[in-house]
């Protein structure tokens, strides 16, 4: 997109700006006209006085780029344009024949402002994003803090009992040597036995007191442990396993775990340090103990407590890292059939050493389903359902199933009719069961995967990814498998935005927000279109609907399909307006250039098609808009869109072809536009019989779309082409292509 069709979209406050920068000296109106032509050049470089060569050539070349758009005034009958054309130009003339490095020197400033104001725009649409995000960065601190302190505290109570089992064998040693000297009468004097006794008690004292730092400083541990294992789990999984969710349909979201991972594993380490520092508490007391020991009163109620929080966090560590998946269909996760091979992944979170190859995970599909769900179906999981994590696969603690199937199991009764649900509403689940076995310690948990729709044809595909997208925009409980027993509605703020990441996820570019306007006005017509808390019913999205009045859904994902296959380039590079309505289309065209055209998807064709509008002007001067009748992926599969659009003809008076096709909205030439994209004319090969005569050979042709136009009726379907109109057609064509043509007519419609 060009800066200047760039600035035209931002809020009044940023034209405002845009407004200021342009004057009498350098009117707006060149800006405008010449956009393209502006844009293509480099004006920094021209504005150097060193230049003024340049800057000379480029002023003459601006003033033929003025005389051309005159022409087209002309052409179009616009005498007010052409009048300020001539004034433009004389102006210019005037102020910058002699020194044409002035001007120059104002484009060049002027281009560099407007990017200012741009990037402006751009950062006050990301304030809110970026308000977000520093929040996030915040948050991250104070966690990384609040784990460095842990770390601290527990490296701080390490040395504090080395120097507690100092102090202990300290005292140990003198309290058996004052006992020897009390055995042995006579050896010390009955003051210095009192001495001694006195330093002794007075080292119990401090012994004591030090045993009793440690089980406070041991227990203010525990209790920061608790307090960081609260918000890892209630908080920072959550917030991750709904980001997750919102990755599953499309959305731009970090999904990355290892800042998570470093949390869990730093929690897990402290968790392990306390119970071995337990462990040499308990040594020491079984060396020396005492009435009131504070170890022997605390030990045991430290070691339970360190032990919960350990299988806490272990419990809720564990998360499918990669949701179910085909590998056909990277882009659509959580959408199965029966019989093609799947992966998923999970991840143990708390990463030591310690349990590698300690944790077994075994696969069950709808374990939790404990009823007999009347009419579902059941299916068993084919292939390598148990796997040991390990340390060699990821940068995690991982287990990757990479080679299930799913098979559905055989039930007596026809299931269509006794199901509440379509198969496509179907929901199921996966659920992993893992167990820990590690130094005497058995911890058994598990976790379950986002609800999964499981098909049989792949024409189910799309709506079986409906009900996905419905399901993860609407909650983040992964285990309400009845939810289209009666589905809620959903608002057109969160619906508008999963569609713009349906189009983002398999291109390089989403939906702007009038495209999504035309959505909303084609779901909840022209009142509510704009209201982000319209609610739209499930069935008005998706469910029901026939071959010639299909759903809203299908036909989005019919669209989707045509770009993926025939219009990637196209709808990356901006070409492709798409979601147009009729009634816009005439408004956008009616004040253009006749020749103008867009490009816009057909709203009538459920498997997607395309087609083009342009303008057009009658001989009362009124404008015009004529739109072609839609292009399938048939059509798109034998011929090119751009190869359709450089070669289109009209049948005029006369039954002389016309190309009607001449600007891309809003002026950019129809070549300039779509040069890369046209087919390039293929090297003759060398025969291989040398011999063989070269008119012998097939003549090649070229296929054209050709549209008669009545004076009466202007929406006729084509007539055949006479030898003599299909002469002239050969003589236009063979200038850019050599050989015959053959034709491909084509005719308006009203319905696109």
């Amino acid at each position: 997109m060009s800066q200047w069709l760039e600035l035209q979209q931002l809020d009044s406050k940023f034209l405002e700006q845009v407004d200021q920068l342009y004057d009498d000296t350098f009117p707006m109106a060149i800006r405008q006209y010449l956009s393209n032509w502006i844009e293509s050049h480099d004006w920094d470089h021209v504005a150097n006085v060193e230049n003024e060569s340049l800057a000379t050539v480029r002023f003459h070349d601006l003033l033929t780029q003025l005389d051309h758009q005159h022409s087209r005034f002309a052409m179009e009958k616009d005498f007010l344009n052409q009048h300020n054309i001539r004034k433009i130009k004389r102006n210019l003339q005037t102020l910058f024949q002699d020194n044409p490095v002035s001007m120059a020197m104002i484009i060049s400033k002027n281009l560099s402002e407007e990017r200012k104001i741009l990037a402006a725009a751009q950062i006050s649409e990301n304030t809110a994003q970026s308000a977000q995000s520093d929040m996030m960065i915040e948050k991250q601190r104070e966690l990384d803090s609040k784990v460095k302190e842990i770390k601290t505290k527990v490296q701080e109570t390490e040395q504090n009992i080395k120097n507690l089992e100092d102090l202990q064998d300290e005292h140990d040693f003198k309290s058996k040597t004052l006992q020897s000297q009390e055995e042995l009468n006579g050896t010390i004097s009955r003051e210095e036995l009192s001495r001694e006794k006195l330093y002794l008690k007075a080292m119990f004292m401090k012994l004591h007191d030090m045993r009793g730092g440690v089980v406070s400083q041991m227990s203010e541990v525990l209790n920061l442990v608790e307090q960081l294992e609260y918000e890892l789990i209630t908080v920072e999984l959550c917030e991750w396993k709904r980001r997750q969710q919102m990755s599953c349909i499309g959305g731009l979201t970090n999904v990355c775990l290892d800042q998570l991972q470093n949390w869990f594993t730093a929690a897990g380490e402290c968790l392990l340090q306390v119970r071995q520092q337990l462990k040499k508490l308990l040594e020491l007391e079984q060396k020396y103990s005492y009435s009131h020991d504070p170890i022997a009163l605390s030990r045991g109620t430290l070691e339970e407590r360190a032990l919960t929080l350990l299988k806490t966090l272990i419990t809720n560590s564990m998360v499918v890292e990669r949701q179910p998946c085909m590998p056909t269909q990277l882009q659509r996760p959580l959408v199965l059939k029966t019989g093609v091979l799947f992966t998923l992944k999970v991840r143990l979170l708390v990463k030591l050493q310690e349990f590698n190859h300690m944790v077994r995970v075994k696969v069950h599909f709808d374990k939790d389903v404990t009823e007999d769900r009347k009419g579902f179906r059941k299916f068993n999981i084919l292939g390598t359902a148990m796997k040991v994590m390990n340390m060699e696969e990821s940068i995690g603690m991982a287990a990757e199933f990479r080679h299930l199937q799913l098979k559905e199991r055989k039930v007596a009764g026809n299931r269509t009719s006794e199901g509440p649900l379509i198969v496509t509403e179907e929901l199921h689940s996966f659920t992993f069961e893992a167990e820990l076995c590690w130094s005497g310690l058995v911890i058994n948990f598990e976790t379950t995967s986002l609800p999964i729709v499981v098909i049989s044809n792949v024409s189910q595909l799309p709506c079986g990814w409906a009900s996905i997208m419905w399901y993860n925009m609407l909650t983040s409980e992964p285990k309400n498998l009845s939810f289209f027993v009666n589905p809620p509605s959903v608002s057109w703020g969160q619906l508008s935005e999963v569609l713009s990441w349906q189009f983002s996820s398999i291109t390089k570019r989403g939906l702007n927000s009038e495209q999504l306007s035309m959505l909303g006005h084609k779901l909840l017509g022209p009142k509510a279109s704009n209201d982000p808390e319209a609610q739209i019913p499930w069935n008005k999205f998706c469910k029901g609907g026939s071959e010639r009045n299909f759903t809203f859904w299908l036909w989005i994902e019919g669209i989707l399909d045509l770009i993926k296959r025939h219009l990637q380039s196209l709808w990356d590079d901006g070409c492709i307006m798409g979601f147009v309505t009729k009634e816009r289309t005439k408004a956008l065209l009616s004040n253009k250039a006749p020749g103008t055209f867009l490009l816009r998807f057909s709203e009538s064709n459920r498997d997607g098609a395309i087609t083009f509008s342009w303008v057009e002007h009658t001989l009362n001067d009124e404008p015009q808009v004529r739109s072609v009748e839609p292009y399938t992926k048939k059509e798109l599969s034998a011929v090119s869109l751009p190869d359709i659009l450089r070669n289109y003809r009209v049948m005029a008076a006369d039954n002389v072809p016309e190309d009607p096709l001449r600007f891309l909205l809003p002026d950019t030439p129809k070549d300039e536009a779509f040069q890369k994209y046209y087919s390039k004319p293929t090297d003759k090969h060398e025969p291989m019989d040398v011999d063989k005569k070269q008119d012998e050979g097939y003549i090649r042709t070229t296929l054209i779309s050709v549209s008669e136009m009545k004076t009466s009726e202007f929406n006729d379907n084509i007539m055949p082409l006479s030898p003599e109109v299909y002469g002239e057609l050969e003589r236009i064509v063979t200038r850019d292509l050599s050989g015959g043509i053959g034709e491909l007519c084509r005719g308006f419609s009203d319905a696109c």
